[in-house]
């Protein structure tokens, strides 16, 4: 039992308390497995008045909850900074990880291990029987998950950078698999318990974690022989995500797919924040959507320019691309008057009122030169919403053309654009130019190669490849600002069986001195496998030659387009190493042996009007 002395003055001029945490406190499972938690109190546990027995009669406080797979006492600082402020906070490990008990099984507990760790909570003599969760990615899939089956207690959750549906973003998305699943696997291995236990295992771990880019590569990995085979559920976990391509009842477990759950999620305040360069943009907004939708307790929704991660929303930039200080977000005070108005019943100067519970920080504007650190300045600016999607866009439907244009004028003549598609030659991912070795670069970057970048031949523009389609509308003559998913429909063939297709939209800034030729901003990205063109549900393979449509939706973004610039969308089949290789061959997904080089097209015409679909707010 520790105690630490906390500060004179509390946020906003309120009293602090000072902070005893109780470690490893035991909560048992339905199943009988103890979840072992460390607890933060606001008082000393000598205070307050004595019982008959002469025991202490401690306080009861409103307590905040985390369930981490990351170990708890990373999350020490939030503990001691919310109890400071009058909060008992629980931070917790799930089952399996660092001091909990059980087998790590990823997603597949959270929900009953969720609900259990609630009930625990309510017959703590410290829980004054109104509980808050919290939390980022894994921590925000926790919080959901337990959600979904409606504790007792549960009275406001603060949702960051979550999850909506695996099978449509973060570990498959339009029938593709996200390699970002193996990395995270990958590095859970070497803090695994099994590896704490056995050095050996450790550093087979860390040799994997090292060589990664050998083990993600155009060729699936095979049960058995890999890095997590002496970790039984991890590599379960990654042939699941690799393998299960359909869209069946597996994934709907309450930790892996949030739809099925939408219309009896509890009436309670949710505030979710998400970030326009995370992948889990597409999830929080559908999770605003849908229970924003549903006309219960108040939902908020906050989008910034950020990329994953809690500390990136401290910073001004993502990437290679500065947005400005006003894009710094103070997330603890955010949380914690969210939580101060509804587990307290405090007045919260942060919320938004009724008439703009949305917020969201417009990409663009700024010079496009480079700033002291190197960045592109792109700059943007925050605005309230009235609600998601907003109702004033205006649908801006612009055709392909064979010329490589964006145009208002639908086709009047039909014609095509091939290429040739090479599963063993992917188009490469955007790299990170301030860090060319990550594996998965994160925020907005040039769509240029980097000579040290894995899979990138040289620092040629990725558009220049022979197997990469670019569309543009002229210069524009005022500022555009698409706001929302733009849509991709494509009309399209193969000489093969199955392939893929991926459009990226981009800001296309004119050349300047620091950037002499100009400089394609990366805003967004999607991937549409042509098996599960028709349904997420049931593959279907092509007839080689035929005509397909096919439409792919993209993440939600805003971005205001300057005059001068020009609003791009490139096309492929690939985006390596964010997604998985197709093969072209039709086999199981997760499992080819073989791989097949096919010619793709794009078919333009009155019968088959290649378009964009942009939301425009005028």
């Amino acid at each position: 039992m520790e105690r630490t002395s906390a500060c004179s003055e509390g946020l906003r001029g309120r009293k602090a308390y000072e902070v005893e945490v109780l470690s490893d406190q035991l909560c048992t499972c339905r199943d009988g497995v103890r979840l072992a938690a460390d607890v933060y109190l606001p008082e000393c546990s000598g205070g307050g008045a004595q019982g008959g027995d002469g025991a202490a009669r401690r306080a009861s406080y409103p307590v905040l909850l985390q369930r981490t797979p990351y170990n708890k006492l990373g999350l020490a600082r939030e503990g001691l900074w919310y109890a400071e402020r009058g909060y008992a906070v629980v931070l917790q490990d799930v089952r399996g990880r660092f001091a909990s008990e059980g087998l790590f099984e990823p997603f597949l507990h959270e929900a009953e291990d969720g609900f259990d760790t609630v009930a625990w909570l309510l017959e703590q003599p410290w829980c004054n029987g109104r509980v808050g969760t919290m939390g980022t990615s894994y921590l925000a899939c926790t919080q959901a998950a337990l959600g979904t089956l409606n504790p007792p207690g549960l009275a406001a959750q603060f949702v960051s950078q979550g999850f909506a549906n695996y099978h449509t973003t973060r570990s498959r998305r339009g029938g593709a698999y996200e390699n970002h699943r193996t990395h995270w696997l990958f590095r859970m291995a070497r803090d695994s318990k099994e590896a704490a236990a056995d050095p050996a295992l450790r550093a087979a771990a860390d040799q994997a974690w090292e060589h990664l880019d050998q083990w993600i590569s155009p060729w699936p990995m095979r049960e058995g022989l890999n890095p997590l085979s002496a970790l039984p559920t991890y590599e379960r976990a990654l042939f699941d995500f690799m393998t299960r391509g359909d869209y069946d009842t597996w994934w709907h477990n309450p930790a892996l797919s949030l739809e099925p759950y939408y219309e009896t999620y509890p009436d309670i305040p949710v505030y979710f924040l998400g970030s326009w360069y995370d992948p889990y943009a597409v999830a929080v907004t559908d999770n605003y959507v849908a229970l924003a939708g549903r006309g219960k307790g108040p939902v908020r929704l906050l989008m910034g320019p950020w990329v994953h991660g809690v500390e990136a929303l401290a910073a001004g930039h993502a990437g290679d691309v500065e947005f400005g200080d006003e894009a710094r977000l103070a997330y603890d005070q955010l949380r914690l008057a969210w939580f101060d108005r509804w587990l307290k019943d405090v007045d919260d100067p942060y919320d938004l009122d009724a008439n703009h519970p949305v917020r969201i920080f417009v990409m663009g504007g700024g010079t496009g030169r480079k700033t002291p650190d190197g960045r592109i300045h792109h700059g943007g600016r925050w605005r309230g919403e009235h609600g998601w999607p907003i109702e004033r866009t205006v649908p801006s439907r612009l055709f392909l053309t064979s010329d490589g244009g964006l145009s208002e004028r639908p086709p009047t003549t039909a014609c095509a654009t091939s290429y040739r598609y090479d599963p063993l030659d992917p188009q490469p991912s955007a790299p990170d130019p301030r860090n060319p070795k990550d594996l998965f670069a994160r925020g907005g970057f040039d769509l240029r190669g980097h000579a040290a970048a894995p899979f990138c031949r040289d620092g040629r523009p990725l558009a220049a490849r022979h197997d990469v389609l670019v569309y543009a509308t002229g210069i524009l003559n005022e500022p555009v600002e698409v706001t929302g998913r733009a849509k991709v429909t494509l009309w399209v063939s193969s000489t093969g069986v199955d392939t893929d297709f991926t459009a990226r939209l981009v800001d296309w800034y004119p050349p300047n001195p620091d950037y002499p030729e100009g400089y394609g901003l990366e805003l967004c990205q999607t991937i549409q496998r042509a098996r599960y063109r028709a349904s997420r549900e049931h593959a279907e393979l092509m007839t080689p030659g035929e005509v397909y449509e096919l439409t792919l939706l993209l993440p939600p973004t805003s971005n205001l387009f300057m005059a001068g610039h020009r609003i791009r969308v490139d096309i492929s089949s690939s985006d390596f190493p964010r997604f998985d290789v197709n093969p072209n061959t039709g086999e199981p997904l997760g499992r080819h042996r073989r791989c097949e080089v096919v010619t793709n097209t794009v078919h333009y015409g009155p019968d088959a009007p290649s378009a964009v679909l942009l939301p425009v707010v005028r």
